[in-house]
């Protein structure tokens, strides 16, 4: 067998109010707050991950860009991977802060971009991912040293570079997901990585052959990352019970009002999550080890890899060889979880960043 090329594997700190003991039930002990939130990236960093992704809403939980800031001092080795919702931004400041906590990182900074509206705008789905093309495009212009001529449809700018460089002096890898035929395009045009949600195997070939052939038609290449979530155990009987464990006080009003309440829940990679679930076996599992239960409690990704030591390293092995580079797991709670996997799983995977 060809030996496998090493992968990042990434942790998620919980910002936007999603850590639970029990689905849908909330609890004042894990919601957003700094302290909480620190605590988790403080233990994955204990736990050997190489990266964590800071998510970013605006209804809910803290903000993103002041948390990265607040904890890039605390750490020493592990690299912050900051969603910023282009919405919200005017990239030319936004450029700043990204070079500000990358020094303050040491050049451990990625960037995960959102096609966000502005809070209380609702715009279409092909101008708003122009617009963030335009986004990409003005942030890795000023990032990579180099005088901006932009005439755009939603920014027209023209200055030089801040003098605040990165550490590297280049922008920094742009991590981005979309299934939306509109997201497919951005995504090709402007973004580095590209991130989808759990799927049956067959779904993330296609999606991995589709996202080369779009990059390839303008010049690019992409590396592929993906986002699940995870119930490890030493015992496949113990990660299934986990995973009922999870459910077993789920009002499913709850679950469908939290589903709802998220910014993205119409989105076109929600509606493939809701799919995957509605297309389970009656015991939630698409497939083997891929259970879509924690979808009937959350939008967005929606489905976890469920089973033993060997068994969960098997199915990231098995995306792996199909091409993924990065993983971005989580569990619930997730620095209990965060804990079990760096003790289970980690050791046993060849990981490190993602080359720039």
């Amino acid at each position: 067998m060809t030996a496998l090329p090493p992968c990042e594997i990434s942790w998620f700190s919980a910002l936007c109010d999603d850590d639970y003991e029990f689905l849908g039930v909330p609890d004042a002990h894990l919601q957003s707050s700094w302290a909480h939130c620190r605590d988790i990236v403080l233990q994955a960093e204990t736990g050997g991950f190489d990266n964590i992704l800071l998510p970013s809403g605006y209804a809910l939980g803290i903000d993103t860009t002041a948390f990265a800031a607040g904890i890039a001092p605390l750490l020493r080795r592990l690299a912050l991977l900051m969603a910023v919702r282009v919405g919200e931004s005017w990239p030319p400041q936004l450029a700043r802060q990204i070079a500000t906590i990358d020094q303050m990182l040491g050049g451990r900074l990625r960037v995960n971009i959102i096609s966000s509206d502005m809070p209380g705008e609702t715009l279409g789905s092909a101008p708003r991912y122009a617009r963030t093309v335009e986004a990409m495009h003005i942030l890795k212009t000023l990032l990579n040293g180099q005088p901006l001529d932009h005439d755009g449809d939603f920014w027209k700018l023209k200055l030089d570079p801040p003098r605040l460089r990165t550490v590297s002096g280049k922008a920094p890898l742009l991590y981005f997901g979309g299934l939306s035929p509109d997201a497919r395009d951005a995504a090709a045009k402007g973004a580095d990585v590209f991130l989808m949600w759990p799927d049956r195997q067959e779904a993330v070939a296609a999606i991995i052959a589709d996202m080369t052939a779009r990059a390839a038609a303008y010049g690019r290449t992409l590396k592929f990352g993906y986002r699940a979530h995870v119930v490890v155990r030493e015992h496949e009987a113990e990660a299934r019970t986990a995973a009922e464990r999870l459910l077993s006080k789920l009002d499913a009003a709850q679950g469908a009002a939290i589903r709802a309440k998220s910014l993205d829940s119409q989105s076109v990679g929600v509606a493939a999550q809701a799919a995957l679930r509605e297309n389970a076996g009656d015991d939630g599992y698409a497939e083997a080890n891929l259970w879509t239960g924690i979808g009937r409690a959350r939008s967005g990704c929606g489905a976890a890899i469920v089973g033993d030591p060997d068994q969960v390293l098997a199915k990231l092995n098995a995306y792996r060889a199909m091409g993924i580079e990065a993983f971005i797991l989580s569990g619930y709670p997730h620095a209990a979880e965060a804990d079990l996997f760096a003790r289970h799983v980690l050791p046993k995977i060849e990981h490190g960043l993602l080359a720039g």
